[in-house]
């Protein structure tokens, strides 16, 4: 699996994005869908990935900059049909060792609650994201849930 900066210009990214959308508006009210689109994603605070291999689109990730301590992951999504291989690790691995690099020393994320997001919350438990609550300009809300890791 190869991870590279992406300019979020390719078809097939787009098209996973509006996937990611998508699946937001299936399982949470549009006012709790904190996801970014395109040109929030191409803002000059975020950096964002895809995970390919053998030029083929596997997933796709972003970072964000709060401030100079702190990220945040967004846009996390891998493609249906690559479920289960290991791609949504391999970019969480990648992102907190640029959040090392730049120096942060929290990198956060905001996601769903609900059944539909319970395989998020184990992805980031694993690496060592604690539960907590709303960061930057979040609010308390049923439909989201926040986790926090101390680099």
């Amino acid at each position: 699996m190869k991870i590279q900066i992406d300019d979020l210009s390719g078809p097939e990214v787009q098209s996973l994005l509006a996937e990611h959308l998508q699946g937001m508006a299936e399982h949470s009210p549009p006012e709790s869908i904190h996801a970014f689109d395109l040109e929030k994603l191409r803002a000059t605070d975020v950096t964002f990935w895809t995970v390919r291999e053998h030029d083929k689109l596997l997933g796709c990730g972003a970072l964000k900059e709060l401030d100079s301590l702190q990220g945040e992951i967004k846009s996390m999504r891998t493609a249906a049909a690559h479920l289960g291989k290991g791609v949504a690790s391999v970019l969480v691995r990648h992102i907190i060792a640029t959040a090392k690099e730049r120096g942060y020393e929290r990198l956060s994320l905001e996601t769903g609650s609900g059944p539909a997001f319970e395989p998020a919350h184990s992805l980031y438990l694993k690496f060592g994201f604690e539960f907590t609550g709303p960061f930057a300009d979040y609010g308390d809300d049923p439909f989201s849930r926040f986790m926090t890791l101390r680099l």
